[in-house]
């Protein structure tokens, strides 16, 4: 039996994976409660606005001004903003995890990650994540769009490396089967210990540590 190739390259998510989500529903109900607004109303139109949202083909303050500021507010853009930026929380272990790997292994990292712009733009600077990726395909830099198969074809294009010599790590079961038909393979995340078990059956290991003080 022929030995699978070894790993070159991680495709990593953000949100569930690095981060928390930037701006997922749980956070969009903090919202609501937070500053007054129907959350049925504010729900069904960010449901119609999210894709292009994402795909930046719109800017924060355009998605603002029609998912919460079609009506008069008491509040500003500013202060909503403020609000969105503050739900983001990194998951230290994690990335501590994707620190090691690369220095142990010298892998290529690369992010590939369904995010609206100005959230991208934020989380990258305030978690420090230029320092662990390579190159960034953000939904909203390339205008496509997690489960688009083309996003992945156009990560595995820009890191240059065959699909069997990649792995990626999302938390989204669909994502990782949509990877796995252009030949990429995939961890389904759930957790930091679950993921790093999962690592060593394609020849990634690493010591455990203290991951979270990184």
């Amino acid at each position: 039996m022929s030995k699978a190739p070894a790993i070159e390259t991680l495709f990593l998510d953000i949100g569930g994976v690095l981060l928390t989500d930037g701006w997922e529903h749980k956070s969009r109900r903090r919202a609501a409660r937070q500053f007054g607004l129907e959350w049925s109303e504010m729900e069904a139109r960010h449901r119609l606005v999210f894709e292009p949202f994402e795909e930046g083909k719109l800017e924060l303050d355009e998605y603002l001004d029609l998912v919460v500021f079609h009506k008069k507010r008491s509040f500003s853009h500013s202060a909503f903003r403020r609000f969105m930026f503050a739900e983001s929380h990194a998951y230290p272990e994690m990335i501590a995890l994707a620190h090691r790997l690369r220095a142990h292994y010298a892998l290529k990292i690369v992010v590939v990650s369904n995010e609206a712009r100005e959230l991208n733009a934020h989380r990258i600077r305030k978690f420090d994540l230029g320092a662990l990726t390579d190159a960034f395909i953000s939904s909203c830099f390339v205008h496509v769009r997690k489960p688009d198969a083309d996003i992945f074809s156009l990560a595995l294009d820009i890191a240059q490396t065959p699909p069997e010599q990649v792995l990626y790590i999302d938390n989204t079961p669909m994502f990782v089967q949509v990877a796995a038909g252009l030949g990429i393979r995939g961890i389904v995340h759930s957790d930091y210990l679950s993921t790093f078990a999962k690592l060593a059956a394609f020849g990634l290991k690493t010591e455990a540590g203290n991951d979270a003080s990184r």
